[in-house]
């Protein structure tokens, strides 16, 4: 731990471990913000530099910042330093070739976010909008004063984009991109025949489908939550886990020392679906939950072998279906994938917040996203014309 900054008032210390930040005092300071996830709790922090999987070694250095003031602590973030751009789901690839094409180095870049997990929600840790500012303004610090290219703040709330927006003059710049995330009504769905009933008829149809080729392929799906997920049932997920890797010819990120970190320290926070047939395992869906906020949230899935629909039943139906059972009041289905729409998800702008030293390129990019920005406001008109419930 380092200061960064000090003043009559407050200190800012740079971490290079997670561990270093009291988890109890940072979890109640998560607790208060406007839109917090699991993804932010110390312990999923920790896993993922304790397990290896958000390390120096895998590009993700930690530079967590903290704020104190008379001793309380008053904003933190999660920060890394970063050689790549790997696990962020917010793309600037482009932008680093832009550099690399004009004889700049875009890497290393400072980057505020949850790695590996493309998850709107609080980043900017904070007692209110001053201590959020100030979080920002010690990013820039850290950054300028290593001559780093960048600094970036991935998936924020709402009230980061406003204090973001309010940055602007000091080279603050939004981003927007799109995700597709399912509401419960008011009043709540009383089960999935009475969310299927406010389908447009060909939506039900299909649906009804798919879950009977499923059915008809002699294949069961069982949920477990929390404790009741046992070591053997965490083996087999996380097997299907880096199998869905393999398909795609790329490297898992996450380890099964992480899974069996967070499963022991945040089991309150598991759902996982197994899909049966003959008396076997074929399949495993894990989705995120947050019992306090009611949210559910989408998150991987494999099979060691294929089934026609299985990934929309266990990946979509079941979970959504345990969300209506449950009271939840939304899931959220990850990145992407305009197919959600036909299954009741519905288009919602995310945040993304980015600084940029050069002031050439700051301006360039800037004009990139006004442009990007504009295209993505249709996009989501477009896709409201869609949407698939009943008018």
């Amino acid at each position: 731990m380092q200061p960064l900054s000090r003043s009559k008032d407050y200190v800012i210390h740079v971490h290079a471990d997670p561990s270093d930040i009291d988890a109890q005092r940072w979890n109640q300071l998560l607790a208060a913000q406007a839109a917090p996830t699991p993804f932010m709790r110390h312990e999923y922090l920790a896993a993922l530099h304790a397990s290896g999987c958000a390390s120096e070694a895998t590009g993700w250095l930690p530079q967590f910042l903290s704020v104190e003031e008379d001793g309380e602590l008053v904003a933190a973030c999660p920060l890394y330093l970063k050689d790549h751009s790997y696990g962020e789901y917010v793309f600037d690839w482009a932008w680093a070739d832009a550099y690399h094409r004009h004889g700049l180095d875009y890497y290393p870049k400072l980057l505020n976010a949850v790695p590996f997990t493309p998850v709107p929600g609080s980043r900017l840790l904070a007692r209110d909008d001053g201590a959020r500012s100030l979080l920002l303004q010690a990013m820039v610090r850290l950054a300028s004063d290593a001559g780093l290219s960048s600094v970036h703040s991935l998936f924020n709330d709402e009230r980061e984009r406003c204090v973001v927006a309010a940055a602007a003059p000091t080279g603050w710049m939004l981003r927007n991109t799109v995700q597709f995330h399912w509401q419960n009504r008011d009043p709540a769905y009383a089960d999935f025949a009475a969310f299927l009933a406010s389908l447009q008829r060909d939506k039900r149809k299909k649906i009804a489908q798919e879950r009977r080729r499923v059915g008809d392929a002699g294949v069961s799906l069982r949920c477990q939550v929390g404790d009741e997920i046992g070591d053997a049932d965490w083996d087999f997920f996380h097997h299907c886990y880096t199998l869905t890797y393999r398909a795609h010819h790329s490297t898992p990120y996450l380890s099964r020392d992480f899974f069996a970190r967070v499963a022991k320290t945040m089991a309150e926070n598991w759902l996982l679906f197994t899909a049966w047939r003959e008396g076997e395992r074929i399949a495993s869906s894990l989705v995120a939950i947050d019992p306090q906020q009611r949210v559910a949230y989408g998150r991987y899935w494999g099979a060691i072998e294929h089934v026609p629909c299985l990934h929309f039943e266990a990946c979509y139906y079941q979970p959504l279906a345990w969300c209506i059972a449950n009271g939840y009041r939304r899931f959220e289905g990850g990145a992407q994938g305009e197919h959600k729409m036909a299954r009741g998800l519905l288009p919602v702008l995310t945040h993304s917040a980015h600084w940029l030293a050069h002031p050439q390129f700051a301006r360039a990019v800037g004009d990139f996203l006004e442009r990007e920005g504009a295209g993505i406001a249709g996009y989501i008109d477009e896709l409201n014309e869609r949407r698939p419930f009943k008018n």
